[in-house]
C-alpha cells in the first residue's frame, strides 16, 4: 500500500481578533455536575478537529463566518451549559458553572487554495497550528472557553473571493466525546439552514454515568491497570506521520485472512491488521506485554439505552492484551479473536464499573504504556454536518498522536468511498510498518492459519 500524499505549504494567514460569542437568548444560570466518566483524567484536554468545505456557488453572496456565528449563538441557547465555566471542587470533581459568558469565535484567510491541499485531503494537514489558532490565555481546561471555533477562508483560484472554507474548532474533551461533539455540530447546521431548533433536543442526564453509592469494581480493568512489565512508549524523535486508504479492495484483500465461521466487522479487520503491523515494525522484544484499546462508544449497551440526545461522554476503553511475540507469531486470526473479545466486554455493567473505578482511585487516565488505541469515527457523522455549503469534503482531527490511530470516512483520488487511518510511527519503523502492511495485502497465496 502506497502512503497517501501529504503536502507542504507555506502561506500566509490573516487573522481577525477572536470574540466571544453569547447565546442569543437568556439561559439558565445554575451549576451541573459533569458525570465520573466525563472529568477522567485521560478527558482532561482539548479535541482538534477540521472540517473542509469546498465552494458552493448556490451560495455566493453569503459569508460563512456570519452564518455559522449566528448559528452558534442560536445553538448555545439549547446547549447553554457549553457557554459555560468549569470549576473543580473537592476529590477533583468537576462542575460546568453556566455562566453564558460564550466560546470564542474567530476568523482567518489566507493566500492559498483548497486545490493546494490536493484532490484528496488528508491528514496529516499541513500548518495545522495556522489551520486552527490558539488564543493565548484560553488554552487552559478550567475558568476558560470551552470551545473554540474558527472558520478559515481559501482563495479562489481566479480571484480572493471565499473558494471554500475550513470549519476548525478546539473543543474541552470533558464535555462531550466525539458521538456528542458531532450531535452539537449538526444541530448548529440545523439551526444554520433555517431550523428554528435542533431536530435532537440536548439531553444531560449526566448522572446516568456517575459512580454508584457504594462503589464497587466488579470487572477486569486492564486499560487503567499500572501493573505489569509492559514496554516504554515509543520514542518521540524523528516521528512521521501519514495516512493510509482502506477501501473496497484493500478491506476484501484482508478479509482473506478470516476464518469463514468467525464473523468480523470492518473494524476488528482493521484493528488487528494495523496493530500487528505496527507491532511488528517497532521491533519489540517478544516477551513485551502489549495492549490494543478499542475505544467504544458505549449508549446503544444500557438498558434503556441512553436518550438519543445524550451529549456527554460515554466512552469506554476495554484492552485486548498480549505480548509482542504472540500477536506478531500468530497468524491475522488471533488478533482479530483479541478484539472482538474487548469489544464483548463493554457493557452497563462495564460503564459502572469504570466509573467506580474513577472514583475510588482518584480518576486515573488510561495507562498508556505499551498501549495502542483505535478509535472508530467513522459513523459519527462529522462528514454530514452541512451549514447550507452542502457537506463537507473531509473531516479530520487536527492533529496525530502517536499512539491513537482514528478511522475516518472519506474518498480517494478515484471517488471511491473508504477509510482513511493516520498512523504516527518513527521514521524507520514507518518504513517497517509499510512493508508489513503491503504484504497483508498482496500475498495472493494468504490463507487463513498461515
Amino acid at each position: 500500500m502506497a502512503l497517501l500524499p501529504s503536502n507542504s505549504l507555506v502561506f500566509t494567514v490573516r487573522r481577525h481578533e477572536p470574540e466571544l460569542v453569547v447565546p442569543a437568548k437568556p439561559t439558565p444560570r445554575e451549576c451541573k455536575l459533569l458525570s465520573d466518566i466525563d472529568d477522567q483524567e485521560g478527558h482532561r484536554f482539548q479535541i482538534r478537529g477540521m472540517h473542509f468545505y469546498r465552494y458552493n456557488s448556490s451560495m455566493q453572496g453569503k459569508d460563512p463566518a456570519k452564518v455559522i456565528k449566528e448559528a452558534l449563538a442560536q445553538t448555545l441557547v439549547f446547549y447553554y451549559p457549553l457557554a459555560g465555566r468549569l470549576r473543580e471542587g473537592p476529590n477533583r470533581k468537576f462542575t460546568i458553572d453556566c455562566t453564558g459568558e460564550g466560546v470564542l469565535f474567530t476568523e482567518a484567510d489566507a493566500d492559498v487554495t483548497l486545490e493546494e491541499f490536493g484532490d484528496a485531503v488528508y491528514p496529516p494537514f499541513p500548518c495545522s497550528e495556522e489551520l486552527l489558532y490558539d488564543v493565548p490565555g484560553a488554552n487552559e481546561i478550567l475558568n476558560c472557553p470551552l470551545l473554540l471555533i474558527q472558520v478559515f477562508f481559501f482563495k479562489k483560484k481566479i480571484n480572493r473571493k471565499c473558494g471554500g472554507f475550513i470549519f476548525a474548532h478546539r473543543f474541552n474533551h470533558t464535555m462531550s466525546d466525539g458521538a456528542g461533539l458531532s450531535q452539537f455540530m449538526s444541530a448548529m447546521g440545523e439551526i444554520a439552514r433555517g431550523a428554528l431548533a435542533p431536530s435532537t433536543p440536548p439531553v444531560w442526564e449526566r448522572h446516568l454515568l456517575n459512580a454508584r453509592d457504594s462503589p464497587l469494581i466488579t470487572c477486569l480493568h486492564d486499560e487503567y491497570d499500572s501493573v505489569g512489565t509492559y514496554g516504554t512508549i515509543i520514542p518521540t524523535d524523528n516521528l512521521v506521520r501519514h495516512s493510509f486508504f482502506f477501501g473496497p479492495t484493500q478491506i476484501s484483500a484482508l478479509r482473506r485472512f478470516v476464518p469463514d465461521n468467525l464473523r468480523c466487522s470492518t473494524f476488528d479487520v482493521l484493528s488487528a491488521c494495523i496493530w500487528r503491523c505496527r507491532t511488528q515494525a517497532l521491533g519489540l522484544y517478544p516477551d513485551e506485554d502489549i495492549r490494543l484499546i478499542c475505544i467504544v462508544n458505549a449508549r446503544s449497551k444500557f438498558n434503556p439505552p441512553l436518550s438519543l440526545g445524550y451529549y456527554g461522554n460515554a466512552l469506554c476503553y476495554p484492552a485486548a492484551s498480549t505480548t509482542a511475540g504472540k500477536l506478531c507469531q500468530n497468524p491475522l486470526e488471533y488478533a482479530l479473536k483479541l478484539v472482538k473479545e474487548a469489544k464483548t466486554r463493554a457493557t452497563e455493567e462495564y460503564m459502572k464499573s469504570t466509573a467506580d473505578l474513577l472514583v475510588l482511585r482518584g480518576r486515573p487516565n488510561v495507562n498508556l504504556v505499551g498501549s495502542f488505541l483505535v478509535s472508530d469515527l467513522t459513523r459519527a457523522k462529522f462528514l454530514e454536518v452541512d451549514f447550507g455549503w452542502g457537506e463537507a469534503a473531509f473531516f479530520g482531527p487536527a492533529t496525530s498522536w502517536e499512539l491513537i490511530s482514528f478511522y475516518m470516512p472519506s474518498k480517494n483520488e478515484k471517488g471511491e468511498d473508504g477509510i482513511v487511518v493516520p498512523v504516527c510511527l518513527p521514521a524507520p519503523a514507518m518504513k517497517s510498518f509499510v512493508k508489513e502492511l503491503d504484504g497483508l495485502l498482496k500475498d495472493e497465496t494468504a490463507a487463513v492459519g498461515a
